[in-house]
């Protein structure tokens, strides 16, 4: 028995599939001109074409290459915006650094009267700092006194006593801070409970 090679023919009911709706059609084959066929007027088109084209190649190549100048600027940009983004905070903390050097000088004269002017100091580089610290959004979370809220507290432990409403904060250990209305560090308290019976 011999094999044949030959496809097998459709049967008359199939039709062929359509094309997929995302394939391209097919583009009419190109028909090589004839030198000879080709006129003056058909030539000059010609090379108007592909001049147009080389010129379109150009830019997209220039565009192309623009494009990725501009995202490398992007990146460096972003990683020197990352890198120095507490800048404007740390010059603001510089005069604190200094008058703290200076109540440091201070603190080693052991005589009452500079007792007193680095007392004096020291209260005012605080209050600097907390003036630098609050123009940059921190703010303290006062818990003296204050119904213990989990969210903002964080109790060490209890304390029996009548002078201090049941689950009030009879005693705050460490101050909390939040920046801009986010948690930065819960308060450290102590919470009051009810003395037994």
């Amino acid at each position: 028995m011999k094999r044949t090679n030959a496809r097998p023919e459709t049967p008359p009911n199939e039709a062929s599939p359509p094309p997929a709706a995302d394939e391209p059609a097919a583009a009419e084959p190109l028909v090589p001109l004839e030198p000879s066929t080709v006129t003056a007027e058909q030539l000059a088109e010609l090379k108007g074409r592909a001049a147009k084209a080389d010129e379109h190649w150009e830019r997209l190549l220039r565009t192309a290459a623009d494009f990725e100048n501009f995202k490398k600027r992007v990146a460096r940009e972003k990683q020197e915006a990352i890198k120095f983004a507490n800048e404007g905070l740390l010059t603001k903390l510089l005069p604190v650094l200094d008058n703290l050097d200076l109540a440091v000088t201070a603190a080693q004269s052991a005589t009452p009267e500079a007792n007193q002017a680095l007392h004096e100091g020291v209260n005012m580089v605080s209050r600097q700092l907390k003036g630098v610290l609050a123009e940059a959004g921190l703010e303290e979370v006062d818990a003296a006194g204050k119904q213990f809220d989990p969210h903002v507290h964080e109790a060490i432990s209890q304390q029996e006593t009548p002078e201090v409403p049941h689950e009030h904060v009879v005693q705050q250990l460490r101050k909390g801070y939040r920046l801009r209305g986010r948690l930065l560090r819960p308060a450290t308290v102590i919470v009051a409970k009810q003395p037994a019976a």
